[in-house]
């Protein structure tokens, strides 16, 4: 007689694993053909009040806890193979499993990703959602954080500072009475845009790489240890988008919180000087944004970020903390 958890798997889960090597997710494991390739492996925790907020729609509970792993792989490099999943959930309930499995599975097949196996616990606690995701690349091509060099461009994707705006504005902080901005900067707190169509540049063109979790400040601070160089990055470059800029001009936000916030799931990468502008190129023909945000530098320091003045900016905080 199948169980409560087997039912579950089967009626949720089971469809959504359609690479062969998930073997129908009625095994203990599964088998990922790797082809002579490095796999890359990488995984990822979100939990209840610390991840998201309890009252967030499960079908963008979902896609985050899918997306913030696949940004991993696509700053590393390579390309999604597949992903097994953990739920915690305190119960079986089918409001919440539904629109949860069905926005997994449209984002696993929009990301060439299959879910390939997985578990489903109880617990008395905060709901958690683990993905732990399996990506491919030529051997020994992996970017590192490890590989950044005095003079190389620093880089990033897209707009930095969103999700930490949009999380501030869901905790009641009134930012601008514009509601259709604040549901823009909430959508990319709660539904990260992975860089996965720029992870083959990346890897042809970066010399380290990682993408922004827990904060532009404080995630460079790690790659520059990571690389044993400093960075001077100048806040003007960092692209921003309109309603960031219009918080940050009305004074209602700092750079800070933009810097430091956290949930950005952006790339940020180095860059040789002589690489640049074939970058440039890859990332457009990818229709992802790269902008130019600093330079690496000689020396141990803590990277330095500079304001419209080329003053070093004072921060109480390089970025968000789990503990």
């Amino acid at each position: 007689m199948a169980s409560a958890e087997d039912d579950l798997i089967a009626r949720y889960f089971r469809p959504l694993a359609t690479d062969a090597g998930a073997l129908g997710l009625i095994d203990d494991a599964a088998v990922l053909a790797a082809s002579g390739e490095d796999v890359v492996i990488t995984t990822d925790a979100i939990v209840e009040g610390v991840h998201f907020l309890p009252n967030d729609p499960p079908d963008t509970l979902a896609r985050k806890a899918l997306r913030v792993n696949l940004s991993d792989l696509a700053a590393k490099g390579a390309r999604p193979a597949g992903f097994v999943l953990t739920l915690a959930l305190r119960d079986i309930n089918e409001r919440w499993l539904e629109p949860f499995a069905k926005a997994l599975a449209e984002d696993a097949a929009a990301f060439g990703c299959p879910l390939l196996g997985g578990d489903t616990v109880s617990t008395p606690g905060p709901l958690m959602i683990s993905v732990t995701i399996f990506g491919k690349l030529p051997a020994g091509t992996m970017v590192r954080r490890s590989g950044a060099q005095p003079g190389d461009v620093i880089a990033v994707t897209g707009t930095i500072g969103d999700a930490a705006l949009g999380l501030a504005s869901l905790r009641g902080k009134r930012l601008l009475d514009d509601a259709e901005a604040c549901e823009a900067l909430v959508a990319r707190y709660r539904t990260p845009c992975p860089r996965n169509a720029l992870a083959e540049a990346i890897r042809t063109h970066a010399s380290a790489a990682m993408d922004i979790s827990d904060g532009l400040a404080g995630d460079l601070a790690k790659l520059c240890a990571a690389s044993k160089v400093s960075a001077t990055v100048e806040a003007s470059a960092i692209p921003l988008s309109d309603p960031a800029r219009r918080i940050l001009s009305s004074g209602t936000a700092g750079m800070e919180i933009l810097i430091a916030g956290g949930d950005d799931y952006e790339v940020l990468c180095t860059i040789p000087e002589n690489r640049w502008t074939s970058f440039c190129e890859a990332a457009s023909r990818a229709g992802v944004d790269v902008a130019a945000i600093g330079r690496m530098q000689k020396g141990a320091s803590a990277p330095v970020f500079l304001d419209a003045s080329g003053m070093p900016m004072p921060l109480k905080r390089l970025s968000y903390s789990h503990f």
